[in-house]
């Protein structure tokens, strides 16, 4: 059975029928029942499965991290769940010194089966140590997988398969998404890691986006289409591996390029597609591949500063319509 339900509720119950269909799974983070840190996304599984596979642990990202790392190598399943993805920082050695090179280091005989959570809490005034994101940094380490859903279907299908997953994968939810909705089916069902979605057909000019800035996209592609330009939006959902072939055809139709992403701009996941793009396609662009991301700068604490800093589809319409100029 199919129905709407918010993305939130969707992770929620990736987690609910993961821990009950598979003993070896269990969920620890800070906050774990409270929706302040985690919303809805795991609202009732205390109740319902108690302390020992539910765990509120303490602020101790990178000793709990390894635990976690621990945990995964003696056999478990664990999703730690990091409710402000800032803090991962502190977690860095344990998750790309350990975690990501084990399997490789024991020539495939190791495998660590940790599913990384990372919450991102932008906004809301929360400034420059509570409101980044961070998927470029675990995208470009070896060993990881990286995944960022924006949709609630994606949202219960990615977080399965990265449980289900055999080896490190770093899932990122955007808080901003918690309140959408969308089809959800009450089964479990996996979406592939590595494959990425068509969320609009178009011709004239291709976006391709990561996480909320697929809906942001989405909303830009309308108001362009009332002005005659058919936009393309491609949804990555997994950065690591990346879907690489279905940017490189939409990127052949159009011609054209703006990469969506909120992260910073430098080095970062828009600075990674239009690399790849620039290097095997090249000959098909008819004008720069442009970036729509964060400044290179802080987040700011003022909410009159953060309408500036955030972008959103007003940002995607004045890049689209800057390339389509450049032809």
């Amino acid at each position: 059975m199919v129905r709407e339900i918010e993305y939130g509720q969707a992770i929620c119950e990736a987690l609910e029928q993961t821990l009950e269909s598979d003993e070896r799974v269990f969920l620890m983070g800070q906050g774990v029942n409270s929706p302040w840190y985690v919303g809805n996304s795991t609202k009732g599984l205390y109740e319902r499965f108690g302390a020992r596979r539910v765990l509120d642990i303490p602020v101790a990202e990178n000793a709990t991290t390894g635990i976690a790392i621990g945990a995964a190598l003696a056999g478990m399943r664990p999703v730690i769940i990091h409710p402000r993805m800032d803090f991962m920082y502190l977690a860095m050695d344990q998750i790309c010194n350990h975690a990501a090179k084990w399997h490789y280091m024991f020539g495939g005989q190791v495998n660590i089966p940790v599913t990384i959570r990372a919450i991102i809490n932008r906004g809301g005034e929360q400034a420059a140590q509570h409101s980044q994101s961070l998927q470029a940094m675990f995208m470009h380490v070896p060993g990881l997988k990286v995944v960022m859903p924006s949709t609630a279907y994606d949202a219960k299908g990615l977080l399965i398969a990265a449980i289900e997953d055999e080896n490190p994968v770093i899932y990122i939810d955007d808080r901003w998404l918690y309140p959408h909705k969308g089809e959800v089916p009450e089964e479990m069902y996996r979406v592939p890691i590595g494959k990425g979605a068509i969320r609009r057909q178009g011709k004239d000019a291709t976006v391709v986006a990561t996480s909320y800035m697929v809906y942001e996209s989405v909303r830009a592609a309308e108001r362009l289409d009332r002005e005659g330009i058919d936009v393309e939006v491609v949804d990555l959902r997994s950065l690591k591996p990346l879907d690489e072939e279905l940017i490189y055809e939409s990127v052949r139709k159009t011609g054209r390029l703006v990469v969506a992403d909120a992260g910073w701009k430098t080095c970062g996941v828009a600075a990674e597609v239009a690399a790849l793009v620039a290097g095997n396609v090249f000959r098909h662009l008819k004008a720069p591949v442009l970036r729509v991301t964060l400044p290179d700068t802080p987040a700011p604490s003022s909410s009159a500063l953060e309408k500036a800093f955030y972008p959103e589809a007003d940002s995607v319409v004045s890049a689209v319509r800057t390339t389509m100029k450049g032809s």
